[in-house]
């Protein structure tokens, strides 16, 4: 689990004395199986983490993505394959939708043949392709030009401020969790009370209910408003009544669109 790193978290810790932090975090796992299997996981995860061996002399980093991205396009090409076979197969009952699938995967095998990947497809995908080309990828270089991965794993051993005399900056572990919160697109949310305040991530675009789900699935059931508050309006008022006074608090329906910096006090009932 890796933190996001946000300075506005522990201002507004600060300004409702939380007696708990808790930052926002992207979940990395090394996927496990090889060959099929290990492709069939990767297409569970939202996004790709690419690490590349920079310290073998005679591997070229470059080379090795562009291997990587060919594998993802070639494992691409055979999903939509095996998955026309089957369908085709299926659609012999005369069913309209399978055929209309038919028609499609047939158009984008033809796409991925003349060289094309998935990212360039401009109709919606079927959803049961979960293609890999399509999912964001981030690559790290582990070596001298990137990041030295047996160094980090020391230093995060050490406490936070001992370590931080050996870098400069950031780590490289709150570096790539900040890489990734940015090509996942998401936006940090805040709860914020005395017993805990907290961030949250939420896909752009996510609405209050959808953030509410985020938090716990009970809220999201029984949502009836949303109070928000910016978070440098809540800082500025010093607390959450001093902000209602001043008018910068609303209220919110479960449509309303998340945006990044809120701070969010779900009414709920259930």
């Amino acid at each position: 689990m890796a933190p996001i790193p946000d300075a506005r978290l522990q201002q507004l810790a600060d300004v409702v004395q939380a007696k708990k932090v808790t930052p926002a975090a992207v979940r990395v796992v090394d996927v496990p199986g090889t060959g099929a299997a290990l492709l069939g996981n990767l297409r569970q995860v939202d996004a790709l983490v690419a690490t590349l061996d920079g310290w073998s002399g005679p591997r070229d980093p470059t080379a090795d993505l562009e291997t990587l991205k060919l594998e993802l396009l070639v494992a691409d090409r055979d999903h939509v394959e095996r998955r026309l076979e089957r369908v085709t197969k299926q659609a012999k009952s005369g069913d309209t939708k399978l055929r209309a699938e038919v028609s499609e995967l047939e158009q984008l095998l033809a796409h991925l043949d003349a060289g094309a990947s998935l990212a360039d497809w401009t109709h919606e995908l079927p959803p049961e392709l979960d293609p890999l080309t399509t999912k964001p990828l981030l690559a790290i270089e582990n070596g001298p030009a990137g990041v030295d991965a047996k160094l980090e794993a020391e230093l995060a051993e050490l406490p936070e401020e001992e370590a931080a005399a050996y870098r400069e900056g950031e780590s490289a572990l709150g570096g790539i969790a900040r890489q990734l919160f940015e090509v996942l697109d998401l936006v940090t949310f805040f709860t914020a009370s005395d017993k805990e305040t907290r961030a949250w991530t939420l896909r752009r675009g996510g609405t209050a209910v959808e953030a509410a789900e985020t938090i716990h699935s009970d809220i999201a059931r029984g949502f009836i408003r949303c109070e928000v508050i910016r978070w440098d309006d809540l800082v500025a008022a010093g607390s959450h009544s001093e902000a209602a006074r001043q008018g910068k608090q609303r209220l919110e329906s479960k449509t309303y669109v998340v945006e990044d910096g809120d701070v969010l006090n779900i009414r709920f009932n259930v």
